[in-house]
Formats: C-alpha cells, structure tokens, sequence
C-alpha cells in the first residue's frame, strides 16, 4: 500500500517539517559525493551500531561519540528507494501533526521519537554490528501521532491488486493499523532469523513513542 494524499488540510506553514526533508536531502546528496569506502566510514561512525553501543553503555563510557549516533543516524540513508520512501512519509504525515504538536514540540517530538526508536531496536538485537540508518524510526512516532490526532482521517491509498493498481480511501486508523502489524511481524520474523537489514524494532518503538508523547505536547484538539 502506498499512500498518496490525506484529506487533512491543516492551515499552517510546516517549516520543521520542510526543513527535516532538506537536512535529510541534503545529507542524501552530499551522500552521492562520497567513495565507497568514505560512505562505509561515515555510517560506522553516525551510523547506530548496537553492539557499540551497547559496549559504551555498559562501560559507563562518557565518550560523546558514542552517543551522537543516537540523533546523526536519523539523517543517513541507504539508498534512492530508502530516501524517497522516508521523505515522502514525513511530507504526507508530518505537516498535519506538526500543526497538531506546534512547531517547537514537534521538533523535539521527532528527535525523542527517533531516538526510542534507535533504543528500542538497541533493546532487540544489542548485539548487532550492522549500523541502523535512517529517519524511519522518527518518522513511525510521526505516524503513532497522527494515528491519535486525526483518528477520523482519511488516506487515498495506492493498492496494487495482482497486475491492478487501484485507489481507493482508506480510513487513516485502519492503514496505521495494517502498518503496525507488518513491522510487528516483520520484527518477530527477524528475531526468529538471527536479525535483518531492516530495523523493523524501531518502526515499532518509533510508532508507540509517537502515540504515547503526542498527548503530552499536544497544543490542538
């Protein structure tokens, strides 16, 4: 499913959420300057390696270095598909819940939500060595918030029937529904493999964050 456009038309400028998709952008293309191995770099030290950080924790470490990956993470992409998807999730959701939130909350929202989210996949699979990139984490708890703030909203939805694409008007409660068990499964589906390339906990720790903060910094009903 792929969703194409709400019917929320919220009557503000959502200038964090334009910003967050030039700062994600902008990185993305600086991104494409960068060798193979100065990509692997730069993801090994921004990236959210679980295994490192679950070392400096454990070591009570006070090294910042070891931290920051908790935040510069959620500006790495991994790829065309990995860029575009995100971003045109945080367009399609994030304008609507940032009027929801008030500009100021909702930055601070998306950076709390992005980093329980990296938590919650640190919580998974502590060991692992692959670095969790990416601003999906953040923008599940966008979709967590949206689910509470416009329960009543409808998504026009892209849904490809065997070789058909069809749209049809989903009730916004209903898709967020439908995505939240994938990423369910997807997680349990990984635990059960020995883990993914695909940081499905977060999406999970992302979406319950966003639901459960939205109350606490709610500025509209």
């Amino acid at each position: 499913m792929i969703p194409l456009r709400d019917n929320i038309h919220p009557d503000i400028i959502p200038f964090v959420t334009v910003t967050l998709i030039a700062a994600n952008v902008g990185v993305f293309v600086y991104e494409l300057r960068w060798t193979p191995a100065e990509l692997n770099a730069w993801v090994g030290l921004f990236g959210m390696t679980p295994s490192l950080f679950t070392a400096a924790f454990s070591t009570g470490s006070l090294n910042p270095a070891a931290y920051f990956p908790l935040v510069t993470n959620l500006f790495l992409h991994g790829g065309w598909m990995h860029i575009i998807g995100n971003i045109w999730f945080l367009w399609l959701f994030g304008s609507s819940v940032e009027y929801c939130l008030g500009h100021v909350n909702f930055l601070l929202f998306y950076f709390v939500c992005g980093i329980i989210a990296n938590l919650t996949q640190v919580a998974f699979d502590p060991a692992s060595t692959i670095p969790i990139i990416g601003a999906s984490g953040a923008i599940s708890g966008i979709l967590g918030a949206y689910a509470i703030c416009f329960p009543r909203a409808k998504i026009k939805t892209l849904l490809p029937l065997f070789f058909i694409f069809t749209i049809i008007e989903i009730p916004a409660l209903a898709f967020l529904a439908i995505w939240f068990v994938y990423q369910l499964q997807s997680g349990a589906a990984s635990q059960s493999m020995g883990g993914s390339g695909i940081a499905w906990w977060a999406h999970v720790g992302g979406f319950v964050s966003g639901a459960l903060l939205n109350r606490l910094l709610l500025k509209r009903k």
